[in-house]
């Protein structure tokens, strides 16, 4: 037979409640009597059939504005004195 510890369990919540950034409220079974979530089956694209659309195209040519610059303040590679002594010996 197998005996579980006594007392090392967290309290279950039958009706513990969930709410949401869109202001629907639901009750869950948690071991948390209350807590808040970002996005719920009321709110959630794949759900409503709403679909968020979010503007990227800033983000990718933010990114390629910072890798250039990020090139042109590079230092040059040199190659260091003995590098280019082994380099000659070949």
């Amino acid at each position: 037979m197998i005996f579980m510890k006594k007392d090392i369990h967290p309290k279950f919540y039958t009706a513990s409640e969930v709410k949401c950034v869109c202001g629907a409220t639901y009750k869950v079974g948690s071991t948390l009597p209350s807590f808040n979530v970002e996005i719920c089956s009321t709110c959630h694209p794949f759900y409503s059939g709403n679909e968020k659309v979010l503007d990227t195209a800033g983000r990718v040519e933010r990114f390629k504005k910072m890798r250039e610059a990020a090139s042109k303040t590079a230092p040059s590679k040199k190659k260091s004195a003995k590098t280019a002594a082994k380099a000659s010996m070949k």
